[in-house]
């Protein structure tokens, strides 16, 4: 039987003068020398894609293409200064010229008009993306590694769109199952990975760490019989944090070389993450357990999808992302198996009602015969008051530590509450509640922040409309960059000031070096306003200890200490509500990413109130779905 790509090719023309063809992924691209049929063969592409239900795109076959100084050139004569063009990559091999600005609907211009004409012109296929408003050069080196060798990625491209039409495993008349492994995260918060297999495929769900340990519990249990890393297809990603990738370049460093599935913010915070982590590991005096070229190598294997886009990752399964309210860029997992035989919602880890950065988590989908919950907050007693009252709480600390001319440090994850913090704190400067009082952020913040300004689509409703209104919170003079030892040490040796800094459960990075300066002074206070790993420094201060050992150094701390409920997890009632919310409602629910006693405790209360079947699995249990 011929293959999909080989039926799409009988049905066009000898005319059309197709000189190529190849998979990228999921998504079909044809090559042609006709430069009449690439600039007016949509009509005729849009009909195969109808009748085939495949993404097919045509792109000129690269000897034909301008040259890149000359494409750059037109480029820069058409697309108005006002558009803010920033840079112009090219992958030839792909016949792809990447178009990065800070305003690129001014790119694409009235109804798509000027992207045409870039595209007729230049006769390369243009990739228009938004760039950061906030300057980084990690973030400009994380866009680069994607395009840098453009022959090999069109290679790895095809090689995934083959293992998923043509090469197949699984004999036709084998019986269909599905099974689940838990390999971290079970019964524990920390190290998310969990490997669903078929008769075909062999699919990684998370691969991350648990931050708060340093021992064999530190990392997935990747030694277990199921797993196999040379029969591994494809590894899907939930979100950036460190708990669900911070393993990624290690499985990449002995011996993966498949494609990774996540959203595009996802793709750049997790790369910065993980040089974060090593760097941290190795200031330490740590060896860290990868290195930055296995991070680099993870960038360039990553497929990035947006929300709502369905898409084939192994023969048996279609993917589909689906915002989750964590942070940014982080996904509810659809995964449809054997065209229909089995749904799996993997929630990672979500937010049901609305924060001042996202928007709540999505509830409705086509079908769901199993859905896999994160616990965090499981426990009937972890219910948060209104999100409102607690910005209203937080907000009248930072003024009250401010008036009393002390220092107000804030330990945050770099990416979800560093950002949230500082819109409101912008709400402050615009209440004119604070004024000349300078914000500092230290750490990885600033960089991932960056990463912020250039997807305002995965934004709440509101902070989009102001980023499109010009009106970019992150953006404001009074957050002040920390980028090296002597600027932090005059951050503590200068008058009041609010700090945001890395890490939120003091484990490491600026934010232990800061409290270690400031925690004998009681005009200072440290606002705890994440979720603490259980015996992290930051958890045993939230319980009261005020003598804490940092970097091997006894503290005796007499600053204020607050805890504030902005946590991107949903509480116990959310979780809750949440089950009340999801349409269709599951047969299944397994519960994971908690400590024992909360996931045993929710699965009970689901059970109660739902009437479904639920499961804690155990760690390194293996649940056949159906």
């Amino acid at each position: 039987m011929a293959t999909v790509i080989q039926q799409i090719i009988n049905k066009i023309p000898k005319s059309k003068q197709i000189s190529n063809q190849s998979y990228e992924g999921a998504n079909i691209i044809l090559y042609t020398k006709s430069k009449e049929f690439f600039n007016n063969g949509t009509s005729t592409i849009r009909e195969l894609v109808n009748e085939f239900k495949k993404r097919i795109e045509l792109r000129l076959d690269p000897s034909l293409l301008k040259t890149e100084k000359k494409a750059e050139e037109i480029v820069m004569e058409l697309v108005p200064k006002s558009a803010g063009v920033t840079r112009v990559l090219f992958e030839p091999a792909r016949s792809v010229m990447i178009i990065d600005a800070k305003n690129p609907n001014e790119v694409i211009g009235q109804k798509g008009s000027l992207i045409r004409k870039i595209k007729e012109e230049t006769l390369w296929s243009p990739d228009v993306r938004r760039d950061a408003i906030i300057q980084s050069k990690i973030t400009d080196l994380i866009r680069r590694v994607l395009h840098e060798d453009s022959a090999e990625r069109r290679k790895f491209l095809n090689k995934v769109g083959e293992r998923i039409y043509e090469f197949k495993r699984a004999r036709d008349d084998s019986e269909m199952w599905v099974r689940i492994s838990f390999l971290g995260a079970a019964q524990q918060v920390g190290r998310s990975a969990f490997l669903m297999q078929t008769p075909e495929s062999n699919i990684l769900i998370d691969c991350g760490i648990n931050p708060a340990s340093n021992d064999s519990s530190t990392y997935p249990r990747i030694n277990v019989p199921e797993f196999d890393m040379a029969e591994l297809d494809a590894v899907v990603i939930s979100h950036a944090h460190l708990d669900h990738c911070g393993f990624l370049p290690y499985i990449f460093k002995y011996g993966y070389d498949g494609p990774i599935y996540c959203t595009a913010p996802t793709r750049d915070i997790m790369a910065m993450s993980q040089l974060d982590y090593t760097s941290i590991a190795v200031a330490q005096g740590n060896k860290g357990i990868y290195s930055s070229k296995e991070v680099k190598k993870t960038v360039k294997n990553t497929i990035a999808l947006k929300y709502g886009s369905v898409t084939d990752i192994t023969p048996d399964v279609r993917l589909t992302l689906h915002n989750a309210g964590h942070i940014l860029g982080s996904a509810m997992c659809h995964f449809n198996i054997g065209d229909g035989f089995h749904n799996l919602l993997y929630s990672g880890d979500y937010k049901v009602v609305n924060t001042k950065l996202l928007n709540g988590s999505h509830y409705t989908f086509p079908r769901v015969e199993t859905f896999m919950t994160e616990s965090t907050y499981g426990h009937p007693e972890r219910v948060s008051p209104d999100r409102a009252v607690s910005e209203r709480e937080f907000k009248e600390h930072a003024m009250k530590v401010i008036n009393r001319k002390g220092k107000l440090l804030i330990p945050v994850l770099g990416v979800g509450r560093a950002q949230e913090i500082m819109v409101l704190v912008a709400e402050l400067f615009k209440e004119k509640k604070i004024k000349d009082i300078p914000v500092y952020v230290d750490g990885m913040v600033w960089d991932i922040t960056a990463i912020h300004t250039a997807y305002p689509e995965f934004l709440s409703t509101e902070l989009r409309d102001q980023i499109n209104a010009g009106k970019n919170p992150f953006a404001a003079e009074f957050f002040k960059q920390v980028g090296s030892g002597k600027e932090r040490q005059l951050v503590i040796d200068g008058g009041p000031a609010i700090i945001i800094a890395t890490s939120g459960m003091l484990v490491g990075g600026p934010s232990v070096q800061y409290l270690k300066k400031l925690h004998d002074n009681p005009k200072n206070s440290v606002a705890f306003v994440v979720y603490q790993f259980y015996n992290s420094p930051g958890d045993r201060m939230q319980k009261g200890e005020r003598t804490v050992m940092l970097d091997g150094e006894q503290l005796n701390v007499k600053m204020e200490v607050s805890s504030f409920s902005l946590s991107g997890h949903a509480d116990f009632k959310e979780l809750m509500d949440y089950m009340q919310k999801l349409k269709p409602r599951p047969r299944k629910v397994i519960v994971i990413h908690g400590e024992k006693s909360a996931t045993i405790s929710l699965a009970r209360h689901i059970h109660k109130r739902f009437r479904i079947e639920t499961i804690s699995p155990k760690p390194i249990d293996c649940l056949r779905l159906r």
